[in-house]
């Protein structure tokens, strides 16, 4: 080695000193390395120095660090070398080859680093400039020890700090009860760890994560593309998969917690064929702590929901019995359904033998005839499999005016093992309901259902005791309380009272069955020729009454002729009625007693003067109407 040579190396050595004393990015291999370089290039007077890392695969070196940014156009393939590098990096005579090209000369020193790692300095330097073979084999010594040790520190410090990570990582994501902040923190987490990779999530099921996150669900088939991450999935180990075009590597790490695996984390390193083994212990770290926060997470949630869903129950059972009208309970259940479910249209329906009968507070498009293809496409589906209908996607075939409803749930009302009825529940986007819903459902309804029979049997036992026997009318004692009630806050109001003529003539000509007969005929005709808020009743033996709230006299004569006209033509054996009727006024100061005697009176008048007629008797004048 030349004087001046190994002057100017010394002062390169005491500088590198000096420079290693204050530099501090030591976890960055190829940053220290570059900046190396940079002095020793500066101290030699050299054009370019650049270190490449050697792929055996491929049989290229690749660049590491360099001093220009202009020189990484391609890897080195040392095409005209021996294809045994690892021979010439531990032989000390072939180490050092040089290549001049014009002004330049090139050095290249191939450098054993470890057992498994070759490098190369490159030398690029003025052929007026030249570098004596003696100084470049102390570089080569030098530089071999040097590297190894960089190497080793910044490994370590690498791995304190990704550990460290590690350990941030873990501490905030099991601080967290919520899912979409874990899958946030592990997303985040692999940025920093591996800024240059390209990684997802595939989650299993049920997953509402966010839509920026790199999330994809995890599909159950058996292509080539998913059979990996399937098999990491299912066994609950790292799976990887390398390729030489395009040349890269994917890792599939389980994210697998202690009652099973949640999902995969796909990372993908471009440029290396396989992944070396403390990434994968690493990965594998982070992919088990991931799996342990989001298992946390998820059952915080499920006991969430779970609590959630019991306090519904409990109040919805709390409200229920309350002994509420069967419509009130009805329309309670329809709302707390839409609330907790965001469902669309909620009806309730009663097999009434083969018949279905729509309970009322039912959504208001269970009424339309547009609904009919949802009922029959349930009822279809309720013969066929004779259970729970959960349908994603419904395909009902309805007509284009006809609302389309993609999500259906249906549960059936059953008590004492018996379907009394069934529950629809829709949403006209796809896949709306979960299946943690629709078991919900079915706890709901499982527990609504006795508080509705009991609602219809109150109900039908509460008729019972207000409704005649025989005709189905209601009773006379219901009959004075309606009119008590009316007359106290309505302002005017018609009674009728009516006799079928010649009753005892019906009965001993044709028996009393066929008396009773005609009196049930009787019956349904006033039923079905009245309101719902009128009130027909049973006022004794064969006389019926009629009272008409808020009617006028001239309405209620215009009723009691259109009741005779259907008797007379609508009954068998044919029968006519007479019919006495009587009317009040607010102003006028009068009790029941005093409506049903002028009724009473007109009636007489009626079957006095020859049957099959209609009296009235208001306040000054009885006539024929």
């Amino acid at each position: 080695m030349k004087l001046e040579e190994e002057k100017v190396y010394e002062a390169f050595r005491q500088k590198f000193f000096h420079w290693f004393l204050t530099y501090e990015g030591y976890d960055n291999f190829s940053s220290m390395i570059k900046e190396l370089l940079l002095l020793l290039k500066r101290e030699l007077m050299m054009e370019q120095v650049s270190f490449f890392m050697f792929d055996p695969l491929s049989k290229t070196f690749y660049p590491e660090a360099m001093t220009e940014l202009e020189t990484i156009r391609s890897p080195f393939v040392p095409s005209d070398l021996p294809v045994d590098i690892a021979a010439i990096a531990d032989d000390e005579q072939r180490a050092i080859q040089f290549c001049e090209d014009g002004e330049y000369t090139t050095a290249r020193i191939f450098l054993h680093l470890s057992e498994e790692t070759i490098g190369m300095l490159q030398f690029v330097y003025p052929r007026h400039l030249p570098i004596s073979e003696q100084l470049l084999k102390k570089i080569r010594q030098d530089f071999s020890m040097l590297f190894q040790k960089l190497r080793i520190i910044s490994q370590g410090l690498s791995n304190e700090k990704r550990y460290e990570r590690l350990h941030q990582f873990a501490a905030k994501i099991h601080s967290s009860m919520q899912i979409d902040n874990v899958l946030e923190e592990i997303v985040n987490t692999l940025k920093q760890v591996y800024p240059s990779f390209t990684y997802r999530l595939l989650l299993s099921h049920d997953n509402q994560h966010c839509d920026y996150l790199p999330i994809k669900t995890l599909e159950f088939d058996e292509s080539t593309e998913n059979m990996a991450a399937l098999q990491a999935f299912l066994t609950g180990r790292i799976q990887l998969e390398d390729s030489i075009s395009p040349r890269r590597s994917i890792l599939y790490a389980p994210i697998k917690g202690g009652q099973g695996v949640y999902g995969v984390i796909q990372i993908t390193a471009p440029y290396i064929m396989k992944f070396p083994k403390k990434e994968i212990n690493f990965i594998s770290l982070l992919a088990n702590t991931a799996g342990s926060a989001l298992e946390n997470a998820r059952l915080y949630e499920q006991s969430r929901r779970l609590v959630a869903d019991l306090q519904l129950i409990n109040e919805s059972m709390h409200r229920l019995n309350t002994n509420l009208r069967l419509q009130d309970a009805i329309e309670f259940m329809v709302q707390q359904i839409k609330q907790s479910f965001c469902a669309d249209e909620v009806g309730f329906f009663l097999f009434e033998g083969k018949k279905r009968k729509l309970l009322p507070g039912s959504t208001p498009f269970f009424r339309s005839r547009q609904a009919k293809k949802y009922v029959e496409f349930v009822e279809r589906k309720l013969k066929a499999e004779m259970d729970i209908i959960f349908v994603g996607d419904a395909d009902v075939q309805a007509s284009p005016a006809v609302p389309v409803y993609r999500s259906l749930m249906a549960v059936p009302m059953v008590q004492n093992g018996a379907m009394k009825g069934i529950c629809i529940v829709l949403h006209h986007k796809p896949y709306h309901f979960t299946f943690e819903m629709f078991k919900l459902l079915q706890s709901l309804i499982q527990h609504s259902t006795l508080a509705f029979m009991n609602a219809i049997l109150r109900e039908e036992l509460e008729k019972l005791v207000v409704t005649d026997y025989l005709t189905k009318l209601y009773t006379r004692r219901y009959l004075d309380e309606q009119l008590k009630k009316s007359m106290r806050h309505h302002t005017f109001g018609t009674l009728i009272l009516v006799d079928i003529d010649n009753f005892k003539q019906i009965n001993d000509t044709y028996g009393h069955q066929a008396g009773d007969e005609v009196l049930v005929q009787v019956a349904n005709i006033i039923r079905t020729n009245i309101r719902s808020s009128d009130i027909g009743a049973r006022w004794g033996g064969e006389e019926l009454a009629v009272y008409l709230p808020k009617v006028s006299l001239a309405t209620g004569i215009s009723v009691a002729h259109r009741l005779a006209e259907k008797v007379r033509t609508g009954t068998h054996p044919p029968v006519t009625i007479s019919c006495g009727i009587s009317y009040w006024k607010k102003n006028r100061l009068e009790e029941v007693d005093d409506l049903f005697k002028r009724a009473d009176e007109a009636l007489y008048m009626a079957k006095r003067t020859g049957k099959n007629c209609i009296f009235v008797k208001d306040y000054v004048h009885q006539y024929r109407a």
